[in-house]
């Protein structure tokens, strides 16, 4: 099997600014992860513009749609904002591809001491393997169909609707 990871921004890719204390996009963290993730299964890392989710417009989602559209593997990883996430979902799932779509993100960012992004990686990996074809959120532990999951803001983490 092999694996595709699009990776599309979030806060999974954000780098600190040291200088002047903000966090923004420089190259993506998914080839540093994936080499200490250790996977043993082939993956293909495709990198579309990275941006945070609430930047994100209908061109983008489309953009995203098509990489999936295009991808020979059955099995993708999106990595994505948490904001939106649902919203990108959504659009992937009224495409009813025959693939296996895992949106997963994190809340700080992967090079912040406790991310929470190389474990949600790891999950939506696992899973993207597994699950049958749809379009799912792995985050916090727990796996959701697209339509079945919301973001509390207020605690931090995806819950069933």
């Amino acid at each position: 099997m092999t694996l595709r990871i699009v990776a599309t921004g979030g806060t999974f890719d954000k780098h600190y600014n040291e200088l002047n204390g903000t966090l923004g996009f420089q190259d993506s963290h998914l080839p540093a992860a994936l080499a200490r993730a250790r996977l043993t299964l082939a993956v293909t890392l495709e990198q579309l513009p990275l941006l945070d989710s609430l930047d994100m417009v209908d061109a983008d989602r489309a953009r995203v749609l098509a990489a999936c559209r295009a991808a020979p593997e059955a099995a993708i990883v999106i990595v994505h904002g948490t904001d939106t996430m649902r919203e990108t979902a959504a659009v992937l799932g009224a495409a009813g591809l025959d693939k296996t779509i895992v949106f997963t993100g994190a809340m700080i960012p992967y090079e912040i001491a406790h991310s929470d992004a190389l474990f949600n990686l790891g999950l939506a990996c696992g899973v993207a393997q597994t699950l049958p074809a749809g379009v799912y959120v792995a985050m916090n532990g727990k796996i959701f169909p697209w339509d079945k999951v919301h973001k509390n803001r207020a605690a931090g983490v995806f819950q069933p609707l």
